[in-house]
């Protein structure tokens, strides 16, 4: 998630503090990808002219639109970044005052390909916003070189080392006692903001941040933790009608059979999947789990009997509990020289943008 603080020029504050409050809510749960999902890229251009719409109430029609291509920009080169390590992940989706996103379809394997993932959006929206400055300049533009400005204030709020934003990432591979920097300059920065709600959508993120933490390092450092997740299939069960079968009932459960395997090439390369089995009515389910795990229980909750024109159909929901194992410690194995590399890459990045904030200034074009 990324995360938008409005710059100039500014009329109100208002509804930008309200429409991000909501869409940080709103990430956790993916309702906003859910809704806005039309092919391959129409959730990002639907959600791009949405975010532009809604910027155009609150700053001139240009700069509405400058500060979408800046973010996009930005996003773009988590999007690069991504498909250099050959890692699929989906188009942006903008969220209106706030930024946009990208969700991973395949989670880095290692710390350092999560903080190159990482640093590739910064990277490639601070170049965007020199772009956007040296244009400025040259046309002599206010509008342009604002647009510059909130580029690079945007790239340096997504360098805190706190997660979600990019610095919480690029922690990952430098050290992680970045992350003890982030939970106490976090609350340095929400002091200092200039507005009460915006200081209570960071604080939100903050606050996440600091739970998850606790709950990584400290409440189940030691437990197994045990996930759940539900998954629908729809069975074609005619064949059950013309043998008499006695069809379930919605509340019927069971557990059901199940193998489990992970590809080493191709398509599902690293994932785990997941093979499910009713054997009585000659059911059998695909799906693939989010990470690699250890399989407790798999479990028929519930069953829908469903009519189609093309025919009879029980709609299955599968309840599939595990515990997750991932690589541990491993995960964070870097290499030194890797550490010292991103860790003068990140501090070179901020050095750099404070420079081009402070740069900006001087130039005295901004309205």
């Amino acid at each position: 998630m990324r995360l938008e603080e409005k710059q100039k020029p500014s009329r109100k504050k208002s509804p930008l503090a309200i429409g991000g409050f909501l869409a940080v809510l709103l990430s956790q749960g993916k309702l906003l990808l859910a809704f806005l999902k039309v092919g391959k890229v129409g959730g990002a251009v639907i959600s791009m002219f949405i975010t532009i719409w809604a910027y155009a109430y609150l700053a001139p029609l240009p700069f509405a639109i400058g500060i979408v291509v800046m973010i996009l920009i930005h996003e773009l080169g988590h999007v690069f970044a991504a498909k250099l390590k050959g890692l699929p992940v989906s188009a942006p989706v903008f969220i209106p005052f706030l930024g946009a996103l990208i969700t991973m379809k395949k989670n880095p394997t290692d710390a350092a390909t999560e903080a190159f993932i990482g640093i590739g959006g910064p990277i490639l929206g601070t170049l965007g916003g020199v772009a956007a400055f040296a244009l400025g300049v040259y046309t002599n533009s206010p509008v342009i070189v604002s647009v510059a400005y909130a580029a690079f204030y945007l790239n340096l709020i997504n360098l805190l080392p706190i997660h979600p934003l990019d610095g919480g990432r690029i922690a990952t591979a430098v050290t992680r006692w970045l992350w003890i920097v982030g939970l106490i300059g976090g609350l340095v920065f929400i002091f200092y903001l200039d507005h009460y709600v915006n200081q209570l959508i960071f604080f939100v993120i903050w606050a996440m941040f600091a739970w998850d933490l606790y709950k990584k390092y400290v409440k189940y450092r030691k437990r197994e933790q045990l996930v759940s997740v539900s998954t629908r299939f729809e069975f074609a069960a005619d064949h059950l009608l013309q043998q008499g079968y006695i069809i379930p009932g919605e509340n019927h459960t069971r557990e059901l059979d199940f193998t489990t395997y992970t590809d080493l090439q191709g398509a599902g390369d690293g994932r785990q999947t997941i093979v499910m089995y009713w054997q009585g009515i000659g059911f059998e389910g695909h799906a693939y789990l989010p990470q690699q795990s250890l399989i407790r229980r798999v479990q028929l909750v519930k069953v829908d009997r469903v009519q189609k024109e093309s025919g009879f159909y029980l709609g299955l929901q599968v309840q599939v509990d595990f515990s997750p194992i991932g690589n541990g410690e491993r995960y964070y194995e870097v290499p030194a020289k890797t550490r010292w590399q991103f860790g003068a890459a990140y501090l070179g990045l901020v050095l750099f943008l404070l420079f081009m904030i402070r740069l900006v200034h001087q130039a005295g074009i901004m309205d």
